[in-house]
């Protein structure tokens, strides 16, 4: 099935889906490609949940439209993957979010860009050189995007409104935070794009912001690192970046600065040193000089790499399968090499000589049940 827009109904089933309890990205795609639409798999839902664990309570249809009625009402879309204005590039990656709320000039998200991310408690010289290069960046045809904190965030979308930037939001697209960057807020709302993944009304908890950094590496081509300490949100971002196949630029600084830690590590290991926009040009061409970044075309496909799964089974066939065991055997099998450190779900495919498809589907089970915490780099733990 061709790209295209969600019908109206879709729209409500699709929100319904990815604000049901323990419903995050890779359960949202396995759930539409297993069961072909998001209406079917809500159907399907607690039927699966009661396999893991406690019975699943569904995001109602009355919820949804008093969503899209405040989402209206604030000047706000929802943007679906799959649909033709999607951004590509954050369409690849393996947990691209279902569902984006934009407020601004969406079109933006059209346009190749560039993250430009880093410490929060960042130096005068730090701000002013995220500033201009981000106001070169622009001149070069990229969108630039950040994450609206203070500091480096703050300074590079002041540097880049007026060619235009995207601020990912980690709550929900009419929250503002932190408070002191009302303004920008608000030159962005007008002149760029705003772009958030919670609901509208979400207020940020620090367990957003990851997911927060995810997408503004996902919507970007490259990222560069402006001041960041040894443990920081930006090294985060950058990581995420290098799992996802982008560039990782960094700006080197003072071994004095605890603030220049992780950038100059980021060097160390790899990222180029960047002083100047040139030094990003040379390894990222300007947007007339690129080949097209080529778009999702299947509607309902998940993003690349994820496995074929199996038909659903009832509990009571309870067939036997793999090995002579049972589908309860399988679970039991699987929850017992699952704890609270992450391991990824190969090593669990190879450890208890189970299929792929055996594997996912347990694993969406208990995920669904809300047992089930999900990693970078395709891995889980138990909660």
């Amino acid at each position: 099935m061709q790209s295209r827009p969600l019908n109206p109904s879709e729209r409500i089933d699709w929100l319904r889906l990815i604000r049901t309890e323990n419903v995050g990205p890779v359960t949202f795609y396995q759930l539409l490609r297993r069961f072909g639409s998001a209406a079917a798999a809500l159907e399907a839902l607690p039927s699966l949940a009661n396999r893991g664990g406690p019975p699943l309570v569904l995001f109602s249809r009355a919820a949804a439209e008093r969503e899209l009625a405040a989402l209206d009402k604030a000047g706000a879309l929802l943007l679906a993957w799959g649909e033709p204005e999607y951004p590509a590039p954050l369409a690849a990656i393996d947990d691209a979010p279902p569902l984006l709320t934009l407020r601004g000039r969406a079109e933006l998200l059209r346009r190749p860009a560039i993250a430009v991310v880093g410490a929060r408690n960042a130096s005068a010289t730090g701000r002013r050189f995220a500033r201009e290069l981000a106001g070169e960046l622009g001149r070069n045809g990229f969108l630039v995007v950040s994450g609206l904190a203070r500091g480096i965030d703050a300074a590079a979308h002041l540097g880049s409104i007026a060619s235009g930037t995207a601020a990912v939001l980690g709550g929900g697209v009419d929250n503002i935070y932190p408070e002191e960057n009302r303004e920008i807020y608000e030159a962005i709302a007008e002149h760029g794009v705003l772009v958030a993944e919670p609901a509208i009304g979400t207020v940020p908890q620090p367990r957003h912001f990851p997911r927060r950094n995810r997408i503004i590496s996902g919507l970007s081509l490259g990222i560069l690192v402006v001041e960041a300490a040894a443990r920081s949100g930006s090294l985060i971002t950058a990581r995420l970046a290098l799992e996802q196949g982008r560039e990782v630029f960094a700006v080197p600084g003072s071994p004095l600065d605890p603030r220049c830690r992780g950038t100059n590590d980021l060097i160390r290991n790899g990222a180029t040193l960047t002083e100047t926009v040139d030094d990003i040009l040379n390894q990222i061409p300007p947007p007339e000089r690129q080949p097209p970044f080529l778009p999702a075309t299947e509607f309902f496909a998940a993003p690349p790499a994820r496995p074929a799964e199996r038909p659903v089974r009832t509990r009571s066939e309870n067939a036997h399968v793999e090995g002579g065991g049972t589908v309860e055997m399988e679970r039991a099998r699987i929850i017992e090499r699952l704890g609270p450190t992450p391991v990824a779900v190969d090593e669990l495919v190879r450890q208890c000589q189970l299929s792929p498809a055996a594997v996912v589907t347990i694993l969406l089970e208990l995920e669904l049940a809300g047992r089930l915490d999900r990693h970078p780099g395709n891995q889980v733990s138990l909660l």
